[in-house]
């Protein structure tokens, strides 16, 4: 009789899953431990936490370029934050959509000062709906704090992408440019003083450049919407890098202090 799983290999490998943002069935994890043998329960496990594959929605002969249009017409029409949320919920252009159980929209304060934008949900904001809850968001919280910022007072969350990608992957070019109305007119309703891009994804996104985070980051650029919204906008390292290389943070406080001085003498300008 083959002797029961390990509870070591198992329990590494879904930390690791955990950490990447895979969902898993908590219940047959602890059945498999039980009771099944090491290789049969690493098999299983395979298959009940491996991420479906994104569904292909774009119907008929309509491309990006259709659905970038469609969204920046449902933009536009949009007069509110709610009622613009309410499009991004309702839009069907991002191949994203129906692999993911919502939209993320936003978190945070109306009209905020403050805008920052990430990259886009993980697993933890695709099951609560809101940006920046998981390891990376409790960091990004902490960073905030350190210069006076919280989402309940006064900074306001979002990102370039609303939708969970597969795996927790980098957005595409097309899942991007389908969001970009929508993110432009966020900024244009939320009229911030100063935006944090939050990674090289939204830095590069936003300011349409070639650089990477790292020549991006400690500066400060100009940004206009199509509407015609201006705002300067400061690139920082994203939370989630930071955790992985802590001895970062150095570059982080550098950041957080232009950004706080920013604010201050755009608040008082």
């Amino acid at each position: 009789m083959p002797a029961p799983a390990s509870r070591v290999p198992i329990s590494a490998l879904t930390e690791w899953w955990a950490d990447m943002g895979v969902g898993m069935d908590t219940a047959l994890v602890e059945a498999l431990l039980k009771s099944a043998p090491a290789r049969e329960a690493a098999e299983e496990l395979s298959q009940s936490a491996a991420p479906a594959a994104p569904a292909v929605i774009r119907r008929g002969a309509r491309t990006v370029i259709d659905w970038a249009n469609e969204a920046r017409a449902q933009a536009k029409a949009a007069t509110t934050l709610e009622a613009l949320a309410e499009a991004i919920r309702a839009f069907d252009g991002s191949p994203l959509r129906a692999a993911c159980e919502q939209a993320v929209v936003y978190d945070g304060v109306p009209g905020a000062s403050l805008m920052v934008i990430g990259e886009g949900p993980g697993a933890e904001e695709d099951r609560r709906g809101l940006p920046f809850v998981g390891k990376a968001g409790q960091l990004l919280d902490k960073m905030l704090a350190a210069i006076g910022r919280t989402r309940a007072e006064n900074a306001f969350i979002t990102n370039v992408n609303y939708w969970r990608p597969p795996g927790n992957r980098n957005p595409e070019a097309d899942e991007l440019a389908v969001c970009r109305p929508f993110v432009d007119r966020m900024i244009e309703l939320v009229k911030p003083k100063l935006i944090v891009a939050a990674g090289g994804i939204p830095a590069v996104s936003l300011l349409a450049s070639k650089d990477g985070i790292m020549k991006l980051r400690g500066n400060e650029y100009a940004f206009s919407t199509p509407g015609g919204f201006q705002a300067p906008v400061i690139p920082i390292l994203h939370p989630a890098y930071l955790l992985r290389r802590p001895q970062d943070k150095s570059r982080a406080w550098r950041d957080l202090m232009l950004i706080e001085k920013r604010l201050a003498e755009l608040s008082s300008g």
